[in-house]
């Protein structure tokens, strides 16, 4: 609480927090969700030694007194709620901390609010009530002619529009290269509901004669409730047996039993991708610096894979994705994922994305078609039997 963001002079004018990643309050709250937003690193962290006085706010029908200029989540941690990342893990659920995802929405005088992102007032009333409508911030639907991590290979990639597809704003990882950041860090549209989102991507659907209907992001899986119940009425609208419902995740939050539901609601694509082997790595490409978080959350992603191959493979088209760039990973932590997986499965459909030059790594170099080629070589000789690589030619498949 004892500290602020300001602006750096390596602030460039791009705008992006004032079109983007905006800030909802007066002063600053230290939510840092500018700070993490910034394409730049152009925010920086102070020490705020200003004097605070304490608000009495309203939880629950229970009188706090709470410090000012904190957000209303703070408050709910300084008194007594548990705060949690994972799913079914405390009181409320705040995985991402951007605002985007919705996840730690609150009813605040009334108001649904992002308790993240939104900083306590003098008599603010909070009541934490589950029974809110799920929103969630998302761009599209957009038609694809490629798909993600777990769209077939045998759709014909690159031909025609083969999906539809959304993505969710909000990521529990702080990648320097994120590769979608205009909408990982967006904070400022208008969210939708599961209901509105299902509709929406439906009639897409049918506008370009697809199959497909993909949800990325950011990252979907934060919101639980949101992503359940969006796949529910996408399933009760495309009733049909060709209709792939398609989620493509990082994996980092996808227990068991978030998995088993996903499935439950009609989930029949699933694409995950671990962010490398070593924890090093992990650390290096999410950005997360706190090492038993980051361990967890690279466990799980690799578990999250297995346990889909092991559990539904009949159910479940899987893809595994593998973000690539000598900057961040070299071939021998390569060939010893590509022998992970094979030992998972062989057969399983593996898509290696070459991480592109973008947002806080605009100097890293894109990898180069041969070096790619090598990519592919590298996985097929660890034994795995669906490799497809992206490449700045295009897609090469198995």
């Amino acid at each position: 609480m004892r500290f602020r963001v300001i602006k750096s002079r390596s602030c460039r004018d791009c705008g992006f927090c004032s079109t983007v990643n905006i800030c909802l309050n007066a002063e600053c709250i230290g939510c840092l969700s500018c700070y993490y937003a910034c394409p730049y690193e152009a925010k920086r962290i102070i020490e705020d030694k200003s004097e605070r006085r304490y608000v009495k706010v309203l939880i629950d029908g229970v009188q706090y007194s709470v410090p000012e200029r904190i957000s209303v989540k703070e408050a709910l941690r300084l008194s007594g709620y548990n705060i949690g990342i994972f799913p079914e893990e405390g009181d409320i659920q705040a995985p991402c901390n951007l605002g985007g995802c919705w996840s730690c929405i609150v009813m605040a005088d009334g108001e649904p609010i992002r308790s993240c992102i939104t900083g306590v007032k003098e008599g603010m009333k909070i009541e934490t009530a589950t029974s809110l409508t799920p929103l969630r911030i998302v761009h599209g639907p957009e038609p694809h002619t490629v798909g993600g991590k777990a769209t077939p290979w045998t759709e014909g990639k690159g031909t025609r529009y083969i999906e539809v597809a959304i993505w969710a704003a909000g990521c529990n990882l702080r990648c320097r290269s994120c590769q979608n950041y205009s909408v990982t860090y967006d904070n400022s549209s208008e969210p939708l509901t599961p209901r509105e989102a299902a509709r929406r991507v439906t009639y897409y659907r049918r506008i370009y004669g697809v199959n497909g209907m993909a949800i990325s992001g950011g990252e979907p899986t934060l919101n639980k409730r949101w992503l359940i119940e969006y796949f529910r009425e996408l399933k009760r609208l495309n009733p049909d047996g060709k209709a792939r419902l398609h989620l493509d995740s990082n994996g980092t939050l996808l227990t068991p039993s978030y998995i088993d539901d996903l499935v439950e609601a009609g989930v029949n694509n699933m694409g995950v991708e671990p962010k490398g082997l070593r924890l090093e790595t992990f650390m290096n490409i999410s950005g997360i610096e706190d090492r038993s978080l980051a361990e967890r959350y690279l466990n799980t992603s690799w578990s999250a894979a297995k346990y889909l191959i092991d559990n539904y493979r009949d159910k479940v088209y899987v893809g595994i994705g593998i973000p690539y760039n000598s900057d961040f990973m070299s071939y021998e932590e390569l060939a010893a994922i590509g022998d992970r997986i094979a030992s998972i499965d062989p057969e399983v459909q593996v898509c290696v994305l070459d991480y592109f030059p973008t947002f806080r790594r605009r100097w890293m170099r894109r990898p180069s078609y041969n070096e790619m080629l090598r990519v592919k070589k590298i996985l097929n000789e660890a034994g795995l039997k669906c490799v497809i690589v992206q490449t700045v030619l295009g897609h090469i498949g198995p």
